[in-house]
């Protein structure tokens, strides 16, 4: 029988409304998710509301369950967490986290939901995905014991990759941001932070996800000789430029990009997309995490919310979304 949920949808840039949506099924491979969390990215899926994804990534940028196109209307977004109503009896009744837009209750097939560990709150695990591409940023850059490393860019992305950092012996990590603000979460990582004039140079390693062109320079003024900018930002349908004169040959450094779509050809070979999820889920074991989150509103609020994330009004790293239970209190 079909079943009633509801959906948000970007109907034109930067509007967005909730909508009804019919569900069939599940089938027998299928699982039937209510929702209890979603998560708003700050960066991407802002970006997408404002309708910046530029022509030519309409395809790259697909999010696994989106409906409709580029710029609107669509349906967006790719952090949420629920628990499974219908389905296989090993996954019954499981928290799961799933690469899906915000909506009340959806079907899917069994394998693209992942179980979040005991070990990790729910409402925590809307994290997953951004902790996701913070693991394959590090399988990219492969850091090394001992190293100096700069992580320019105190969002959702560029905390989660300092806050895995912290984990490596011997590192010395330095989370850099315009926002003096940023400290605070810095020390709840436990790494150290510095305004960009501040920040400690000589470094082997800078991972930019700043989005901005004077992160990017910055990053490359941060650089020892020798030294890799992982560049993390995408900044959709807007140019930067870069200054590539004066030393950047002569100290030979490099400038590599990461990105979530493909598995890092680092574990390519031995590693799945399951299994990079399921690492994710595994390391939000950990309670800083929670200083990522910094926000959060009622599902129904979300066509009054996203303008104000998107414009930086209501200032943000994960907002996170709640879902009313089951008898609506």
């Amino acid at each position: 029988m079909p079943r009633a949920a509801c959906a948000f949808w970007t109907n034109a840039p930067g509007q967005g409304e909730i909508r009804p949506a019919e569900l069939s099924g599940p089938g027998p491979d299928e699982v039937l998710v209510r929702t209890l969390w979603s998560g708003v990215s700050r960066g991407t899926e802002t970006l997408v509301f404002r309708g910046g994804v530029p022509e030519s990534q309409h395809t790259a940028m697909r999010a696994p369950y989106q409906e409709g196109d580029f710029p609107a209307p669509v349906k967006y977004g790719y952090l949420n967490v629920g628990v499974v109503e219908e389905g296989p009896p090993a996954l019954h009744g499981r928290t799961v986290f799933c690469l899906y837009p915000h909506q009340t209750h959806y079907v899917v097939p069994a394998h693209a939901v992942t179980p979040v560990p005991d070990t990790v709150p729910a409402a925590r695990a809307v994290l997953a995905g951004t902790v996701e591409t913070a693991v394959n940023a590090l399988w990219d850059a492969g850091p090394l014991i001992g190293d100096r490393i700069a992580v320019i860019g105190g969002g959702m992305v560029g905390c989660s990759v300092a806050a895995l950092l912290a984990r490596y012996p011997a590192v010395r990590v330095q989370l850099v941001d315009a926002d003096p603000g940023r400290a605070a979460t810095a020390r709840a990582l436990g790494v150290d932070f510095a305004l960009p004039a501040e920040a400690r140079g000589d470094c082997d390693l800078v991972v930019h996800a700043s989005a901005t062109e004077e992160g990017l320079a910055r990053a490359l003024e941060l650089l020892a000789p020798e030294g890799t900018v992982l560049e993390l930002s995408w900044y959709g349908d807007r140019r930067v430029s870069l200054p590539l004169g004066e030393a950047f040959h002569s100290r030979r450094l490099v400038v590599r990009s990461s990105q979530v779509g493909t598995v890092s050809p680092a574990r390519r070979a031995r590693r799945s997309y399951a299994d990079r999820m399921a690492l994710a889920l595994e390391l939000l074991a950990d309670p800083a995490f929670d200083a990522l989150i910094t926000g959060e509103s009622a599902f129904e609020e979300l066509p009054q919310v996203l303008p104000r994330l998107a414009s930086g009004d209501l200032p943000a790293l994960c907002h996170r979304i709640r879902y009313a239970p089951p008898d609506g209190r």
